[in-house]
């Protein structure tokens, strides 16, 4: 599922909201059979503008499910993108961009 990414700027600020769909499963819950449920979470997070990372940051399996990331940034204008890219511990990656308004 694509992120839902929401970027406003106010007096030379940008803040962008975040929500990602990811399962963020810790690997030491148990399903109904009594088998542990294998990790699978995501593990870097990076957001650009203008090519330039304005976010990066290391995740780790005690973040919940769908996890949501709110920051700001110095910069940005409206109508300009931001990209924010999530990779997880399967190797698995999805980008999504948002227009500044």
């Amino acid at each position: 599922d694509p992120m839902k990414i929401r970027a406003n700027h106010n007096n030379g600020i940008t803040e962008v909201k975040v929500l990602m769909a990811h399962p963020m499963e810790g690997g030491l819950r148990k399903d109904a059979q009594g088998q542990i449920v294998p990790a699978h979470f995501i593990k870097e997070v990076k957001a650009s503008w203008n090519n330039k990372i304005v976010l990066q940051c290391m995740w780790g399996q005690t973040v919940s499910q769908n996890p949501y990331l709110a920051f700001k940034f110095k910069g940005g204008a409206k109508g300009e993108k931001v990209q924010v890219n999530w990779v997880d511990n399967k190797g698995d990656s999805r980008t999504d961009e948002a227009t500044i308004a």
